[in-house]
């Protein structure tokens, strides 16, 4: 088994069969260094050899590097070629030469025609031919249900490539980059299976390295062309700031205004240089082919930085310096320009050694919150679901994304014919979810890890698909450790920085990258740059600064007409007449000794010796809005409450407040989605489900009722559903509760295990909390079974028979083993036992009856 250090998703260690090779250097194979996230200039590995029987089996069955092709984060294919490997391919299937005018090509009847002309020197890996092949797609690139037999034109690269691909994917006849590439795998994937996928990957890699060496690819200062352009738009710049600050000099801008338009200017000179570059660079040359490829890292930006200009840089603030970097590397920097650029490579440095601990804290408290979250039964019986609408836009993800390998939670019905499209589980696979958006359903009900009623781990049903496996997730799979390994995996990636907005009135800054993740997931109070939300539904009336009042405010009104009925007995004698108006205290109806008062004023109608009174009811909240926020209603709109009246970051616990667990839920998951994606990276919805889930699966207790709990306790919210289900049949007072939303650390430490909470934080406070309570640990989760030396009930030490019989343990119940595992509890009335034998109280099993 091979490890690099830091394992920071279960790909950092994966295993192999070796090969024996010369020389005292690891040889590793270039397609699982992205999981491992290796390079060659000096990185150490360390090598572990399995010896039991057992850990040769899970090493060789589950660890195995060809059985882990797939990344858990998304589903992904992991292994996919890059660096050399995509150049050469796409070197091997660029567009074919062009035809001279009156060339004839020549037709090949089959790819191993093709190889041997091109052995014989009689075509170069450019040249356009005709080729006869049975292929799957048609001329616009379509996939047909059946293949077909043709002669297309296609250059001798790209017969080549198709070569070592399988039948079900011929033929590729278009130029692969680096994505296209990945997508190849993907599809091989889905198409042939985990076997078959290994050996083209290895296929695509020697043929990748081959035409890469053969292509002669190289870089010299000479391919880097300088556009002719940049001068006369530099000068055009130039002659812009000028204006803009002479405008400042005459006093008709701030300071600020001035620095925000010079910088404007500046960054659409720096992108006008950089499409300058593009276009004046050779397309065919070896700059551009590596750029294009995807072979090189951030494509065309070192490129325009080379030839182009530098562009603007920041200080170590993190504030942009206003003079730009006109220069570029080819030409070479003046010395300021030089010192310039030291400030932003060297808080660059900085950032990435800090922004390493805090991924590294963040991953580790995703990891506790989540680590007791495993698939511990088939089915939960649960009803309910997420309802996913193509209209949600989390973070510009598809909707296919989104539903991919989710069972449903609801009957799809056609609309308009009222048949039955797809039923209740049913798993959405890419297929079955295009025929549903194609017969016009805008939305479905699917299982989520978020809805499921079980009370210890997920059900299979709600989680769904195993993404790195890409089949049902098996029981015993650490889903709650997998979804906190993808969230933390990229965490490194993310920005440290804050950054200032543009914009005069926005002065705030917009907390980005991994602060907000942060934020997010510890469910602050008050996030950094809070937005004002509606407290109430209603109509916006804006009312702005004054003399009397230096603050914008925000008045909600929100209307309604109320109808108080008051039921006069038939001897009494009614007073208010049709249609009058009366007051409050107003006496409606006597009998001489006793009235009927109105209780509010408003207009009497009296029907049936009913006096209706009808009055409007008005409800108005104001809420001051910060000199430093912008409003983004606008006068006279309606809002609903919870809705964002100006720019910034909700605070989740008003939105859970006042639209319930949903509205919280989508807020929190778009939010966090929103700084990955911005990032380029992708993790499924899943993970996220996965740890809100334990964010908000606990509620505070109002009032006890008949039930034995505290005001202010916090329990589970599924616990507090069982407790309230046991008073209404026994016709006693329920509990009331509210949700209540922790962050991650706080519901970590709010765990039933106190040795997982005592590993965490505090351990002293922890462990002396427990003591004096008499806590008992069931021992659910992983921490907990590490901590004592048990094998972890996770993978090939689950057993599905252990939540029961610990169950059965914690409520004291007198129980046995039955011979297939299963509990049996006692009956305690005495009259039902047969003999004094019956009462054999079995322990939890020691680890040498694991396979009982």
């Amino acid at each position: 088994m091979l490890n690099r250090a830091p394992t920071l998703h279960r790909l950092g260690i994966q295993a192999f069969e070796p090969i024996l090779v010369e020389g005292s250097a690891i040889q590793l194979h270039p397609l699982v260094c992205t999981a491992f996230n290796a390079d060659f200039d000096g990185d150490q590995m360390a090598v572990h050899v399995p010896l039991s029987e057992k850990a040769v089996w899970e090493a060789r069955n589950l660890m195995l590097a060809s059985k882990n092709l797939l990344k858990p984060a998304d589903g992904e294919p992991i292994i996919s070629p890059s660096k050399d490997m995509v150049l050469g391919v796409y070197y091997l299937t660029m567009e074919p030469e062009k035809k001279k005018k009156g060339e004839d090509l020549i037709t090949f009847a089959s790819i191993d025609e093709v190889e041997l002309a091109y052995q014989l020197d009689q075509v170069k890996v450019h040249s356009p031919i005709r080729l006869r092949v049975m292929t799957w797609f048609d001329e616009n690139d379509k996939r047909l249900s059946n293949p077909e037999t043709r002669i297309i034109e296609t250059s001798a690269g790209r017969a080549l490539f198709n070569k070592i691909l399988p039948d079900e994917v011929l033929f590729i006849n278009r130029t692969l980059e680096k994505g296209a590439i990945k997508d190849l795998i993907a599809t091989i994937y889905d198409l042939c299976g985990e076997d078959t996928t290994t050996r083209i990957a290895d296929d695509v890699k020697d043929i990748g390295f081959k035409y890469a060496m053969l292509s002669g690819t190289t870089v010299a200062v000479g391919d880097i062309t300088i556009p002719p352009k940049k001068e006369e738009i530099l000068a055009e710049s130039l002659e812009k700031v000028e204006v803009i600050q002479k405008s400042y000099r005459r006093g008709l801008l701030t300071e600020l205004e001035m620095d925000e338009q010079v910088i404007k200017v500046w960054q659409d000179t720096t992108k006008e240089v950089a499409d300058a570059v593009k276009e004046h660079l050779d397309p065919s040359g070896n700059l551009a082919t590596m750029a294009n490829s995807g072979a090189t890292k951030g494509g065309f930006g070192p490129i325009s930085q080379l030839a182009g200009m530098r562009g603007l840089m920041a200080d170590p603030a993190g504030r942009i310096i206003r003079l730009p970097i006109q220069s570029n590397f080819r030409e070479g920097l003046t010395a300021l320009e030089y010192f310039i650029s030291t400030h932003g490579a060297r808080k660059g440095l900085a950032d990435t050694a800090l922004r390493t601990a805090d991924a590294g804290y963040l991953t580790r408290r995703l990891v506790d919150i989540a680590q007791d979250v495993i698939i511990n039964a088939d089915d939960c019986g649960t009803q309910e679901g997420l309802w996913i609408r193509t209209s949600d836009d989390v973070a510009g993800q598809s909707i296919q994304e989104r539903l991919k390998g989710r069972l449903l939670a609801d009957a799809v019905i056609d609309p308009r014919t009222g048949e039955v499209l797809a039923d209740h589980d049913d798993l959405l696979t890419l297929d079955l979810i295009n025929s549903l958006l194609a017969a016009g359903i805008q939305e479905m009900k699917v299982r989520s890890p978020l809805t499921c009623e079980l009370h210890h781990g997920i059900c299979a049903k709600c989680y769904g698909i195993d993404l790195g496996r890409g089949k049902m997730v098996e029981p015993g799979t650490a889903v709650g450790i997998i979804a906190a390994q993808s969230i933390g995996e990229p965490g490194t990636q993310l920005t440290l920085r804050t950054f200032h907005t543009g914009g005069v009135a926005a002065t705030t800054d917009i907390t980005t990258g991994l602060p907000r993740v942060e934020e997010l997931f510890e469910a602050r109070k008050t996030p950094k740059g809070e937005a004002v939300i509606a407290p109430i539904t209603g109509k916006v009336s804006i009312i702005s600064a004054n003399n009397t009042s230096d603050q914008n405010s925000i008045r909600i009104t929100y209307s309604e007409i109320v109808r108080d009925e008051y039921t006069v007995p038939e001897e009494w004698g009614i007073l208010a007449k049709e249609e009058t108006t009366v007051a409050a205290g107003d006496v409606l109806a006597t009998n001489e000794e006793l009235t009927i008062n109105a209780q509010h004023a408003g207009r009497v109608r009296i029907e049936n010796h009913t006096v209706v009174v009808s009055y409007d009811s008005v409800e108005e909240e104001e809420k001051d809005i910060p000199s430093t926020l912008r409003i983004i209603v606008k006068e006279g709109a309606e809002v609903e409450a919870g809705q964002p009246l100006t720019e910034g970051s909700i605070n989740p616990h008003e939105l859970l407040k006042l639209k319930g667990r949903d509205a919280c839920y989508h807020y929190l998951l778009e939010e966090i989605q929103n700084v990955y994606r911005a990032q380029g990276q992708n993790i499924n919805d899943k993970h996220f489900e996965v740890i809100i889930r334990k964010m908000i699966s606990k509620v505070q207790i109002i009032n006890a009722g008949d039930t034995e709990l505290l005001p202010n306790e916090m329990i589970d919210r599924l616990e507090i559903k069982e407790i309230n289900e046991h008073m209404i049949a026994e016709g006693k007072k329920p509990a009331r509760y509210i949700d209540v939303l922790l962050g991650v650390t706080k519901a970590s430490l709010n765990t039933e295990s106190f040795l997982s909470a005592a590993s965490f934080q505090h351990t002293i406070k922890e462990l002396s909390r427990a003591a004096v309570s008499a806590d008992k640990d069931p021992l659910y989760g992983l921490k907990e079974n590490v901590i004592i030396g048990k094998l972890i009930p996770a993978g090939t030490g689950f057993s599905e028979k252990r939540i029961s019989l610990i169950e059965s343990i914690a409520n004291d119940e007198p129980h046995r083993l039955r011979e297939d595992g299963s509990v049996m509890v006692i009956p305690t009335d005495e009259g039902d036992l047969e003999s004094d034998e019956d009462i054999d109280i079995v322990d939890e099993p020691d680890d040498e009856s694991d396979e009982e």
